[in-house]
């Protein structure tokens, strides 16, 4: 029998996690903001099926093994931490640029919706520490006398709250005001998004290393 209780607690737990500012509501809000409505819902389905993947990857249990297999997490951390920073360097080259007639902050490159879509999910599934938020999600309202059922449902809610949240940030990134205030200010925007995705990149590098230094 599904415990409602239990499921409420870890759906909250999620949307806080899943809702909060990082790369990915950082991404899907930049694309938006930049490139309209439609790329951004394509770029935020993409991290919403990334996203999905670590919920099953939590679900099974094979989140435990993960974070156990010293040489697979620091692999998966430094292709996220360089994906990262070739995402901070696609927005410092829009930054430099001085036209406004080249949409898209995240990279040079102006690709097409499917590539949209494709970004979003290698965006998600390059990082690793989306399966500790999870599990830790999911531990926050599962027993070990659950079911395979409330485990099932739980992550199926959960997936729905994360597409939600990123149609959510792409819907309202892309009003004609916010697009407009983007354009206005383009160049410092992509700076910051820049310099946010360089830190990004620069702190899961540096988790990599420093785990697999200490192990």
């Amino acid at each position: 029998m599904v415990d409602w209780t239990g499921l409420v607690a870890i759906f909250a737990a999620f949307f806080i996690v899943a809702v909060s500012p990082g790369p990915a509501t950082l991404a899907v809000s930049t694309v938006s903001a930049a490139s309209g409505r439609r790329r951004g819902m394509m770029f935020g389905a993409g991290l919403g099926l990334g996203l999905g993947f670590w919920g099953v990857i939590a679900a099974t249990g094979l989140g435990a093994v993960l974070q156990s297999t010293t040489h697979l997490l620091t692999a998966l951390k430094i292709a996220g931490g360089l994906y990262l920073l070739w995402l901070a360097c696609g927005s410092a080259r829009s930054a430099m640029r001085t036209s406004d007639s080249t949409k898209g902050a995240v990279s040079p490159m102006s690709p097409t919706e499917g590539r949209w879509f494709m970004r979003g999910l290698m965006l998600n599934l390059s990082n690793p520490k989306a399966v500790v938020a999870w599990m830790a999600a999911l531990s926050v309202g599962l027993g070990t006398d659950d079911g395979i059922g409330s485990v099932v449902f739980a992550t199926l809610g959960c997936v729905v709250i994360g597409f939600a949240i990123y149609a959510g940030y792409a819907a309202a990134f892309s009003l004609s005001a916010v697009m407009r205030g983007y354009a206005r200010f383009r160049r410092w925007i992509d700076g910051i998004v820049a310099a946010l995705f360089a830190l990004a990149g620069l702190t899961l590098l540096r988790s990599a290393f420093f785990r697999s230094s200490v192990v």
